[in-house]
């Protein structure tokens, strides 16, 4: 299984056809354009409320630079902790691996369900898929992360995976799929919020009540410490996280920190940048295992799956920063208007344009570095001050030589630009060029416009306009007018005025 097995959708089109068929899903847009717009106001608002927010943005880069930095070692001091405190650590070198390794542990309990905090890694690798394979069920407790499961969807969101889904369609797929995954919904289920959340809790507590394994992921762990902290809005992951007698977390490895105390910065910055909230509503801290309160068995598997990989980059490596946040999302004037489906990838949007090439390698997903427009809203946006544009850029050249590479022919690219250098290397060749163009212009161009155009540039053509050349370069403009400015100038030395 390779890394992009799992991470990118396998059989999705590239972005651009991709994007295409989601402008015209105009349900969609107007979702997506109302619950962003909504979720960036708040947050402008709450992130203005505190004096030193660029101060902590500072800091959390600071800090998330440091760890990169020295990430073997933090590691094994979480794994040291961890232990210390009566926990198990696994290492999973990929998503092949760390589904084996959660299967395992489910099988040893003699269970065949599992209950599930949302967890971008676990989708990252796969992992209900993987234990369904082996009889295990596995449920979505998060609300959002239930609608898609129900209705058989992708997740198009890191932080609300159903944002595409309009309420209407969530009560419509309440009603037909519920029934088949347990409790039925109601008789009458109307698409009021609080009649959705409701269904959906009663749905969910039968399940809460009866699991015995619990799988989350994890927003950040404290090497110092060992202790695991996850954040969400609902209480299921609290469910989760207390009622089973056995508890798997997931983490990828990129989410250590060094200490306990460097909590403090990120739970002020994360539940400001993703929800606009001043904190989440439930904020769940464990260390190991303690007799006589929650889970009696502690497993935490760290997952690489192409992150030493992109640690090696030195210029991409600032991704593995990300908090999972989804303020580069809500602020991309692109993902706004093609939603997260179009980038095939568990991870959308600007952070996922730069994380998933990464992971999985530049020539399986060629396509997502140039899904963007490079504003640089996503930059602005992000509390952990990710230059995203920077590694879009980076990740661009990567991709264009990859291509290369691959390549026995050069592409037409390629020998424009060597024509391009051969004309712009003689000041002949220039001014032919530049006078051929002037005649082609004449009969191409259209209200000073140049359309489309044949052959090669076929494609560059059809979605953008040029404007027409000159029909004088300014080289033949001087050497036309230069005698006559020369002498004009010279009369007027002499004090004989214009002629």
């Amino acid at each position: 299984m390779s890394r992009a097995d799992n991470v990118v959708w396998l059989g999705t089109p590239a972005f651009p056809e991709a994007a295409r068929t989601a402008l015209a899903d105009t349900r969609m847009r107007a979702n997506l354009r109302r619950a962003t717009g909504t979720i960036r106001d708040k947050r402008l608002a709450v992130a203005a409320e505190l004096e030193d927010w660029e101060d902590l943005r500072e800091t959390a880069a600071a800090v998330k630079r440091h760890t990169l930095r020295h990430l073997d070692h933090h590691l094994l001091r979480l794994e040291k902790a961890v232990t210390a405190a009566g926990g198990t650590v696994h290492w999973a070198a990929d998503a092949a691996e760390a589904n084996r390794i959660v299967t395992y542990l489910v099988k040893a309990t003699g269970e065949s369900e599992v209950v599930k905090v949302k967890s971008m890694t676990t989708q990252e690798i796969g992992l209900n898929e993987a234990l369904a394979e082996a009889g295990i069920r596995a449920y979505e407790t998060d609300l959002a992360e239930l609608i898609v499961q129900l209705g058989g969807d992708r997740p198009s969101h890191i932080l609300v995976p159903a944002i595409h889904r309009g309420r209407s369609e969530i009560r419509e797929i309440f009603r037909r799929e519920m029934g088949e995954w347990g409790r039925a919904a109601p008789e009458g289920l109307t698409d009021d919020p609080r009649d959705l959340a409701e269904a959906a809790r009663l749905h969910l507590r039968e399940k809460f009540l009866r699991a015995k394994v619990a799988v989350s992921g994890a927003n950040f762990a404290a090497a110092d410490t060992g202790t695991i902290a996850v954040v969400e809005s609902e209480g299921n992951g609290r469910m989760c996280l207390t009622l089973p007698e056995t508890l798997i977390t997931v983490m990828g490895i990129e989410k250590v920190l060094p200490s306990f105390a460097d909590l403090d910065v990120f739970l002020q910055l994360l539940p400001r940048s993703s929800t606009g909230e001043r904190m989440n509503p439930y904020t769940s801290l464990w260390t190991g295992v303690t007799e006589g309160d929650g889970p009696q068995d502690f497993h935490l598997v760290l997952l690489d799956n192409g992150r030493t990989a992109t640690l090696a980059d030195e210029v991409g490596r600032q991704a593995l920063n990300c908090i999972r946040c989804s303020a580069c999302l809500n602020v991309c004037p692109v993902y706004e208007r093609t939603g997260g489906h179009a980038y095939g990838s568990v991870y959308p949007g600007p952070i996922g344009a730069v994380l998933t090439p990464q992971l999985v390698g530049i020539e399986n997903a060629a396509s997502l570095p140039f899904a963007s427009t490079l504003c640089g809203a996503c930059y602005d946006a992000c509390p952990v001050k990710i230059n995203i544009p920077e590694v879009l850029v980076h990740l661009r050249a990567e991709a264009v030589e990859a291509k290369r590479r691959d390549r026995l022919l050069p592409t037409t690219e390629a020998l424009a630009m060597k024509a391009a250098a051969a004309v712009l290397s003689s000041p002949k060749r220039l001014a032919a060029a530049q006078r051929l163009a002037a005649l082609g212009a004449r009969v191409v161009a259209r209200d000073g416009r140049i359309g489309f155009l044949p052959g090669p540039f076929a494609r560059w053509s059809a979605t953008r306009d040029a404007p027409a050349p000159a029909r004088e370069s300014l080289r033949a403009w001087w050497r036309r007018t230069k005698t006559t400015t020369r002498d004009e100038s010279r009369r007027t030395a002499e004090g004989k005025g214009p002629r």
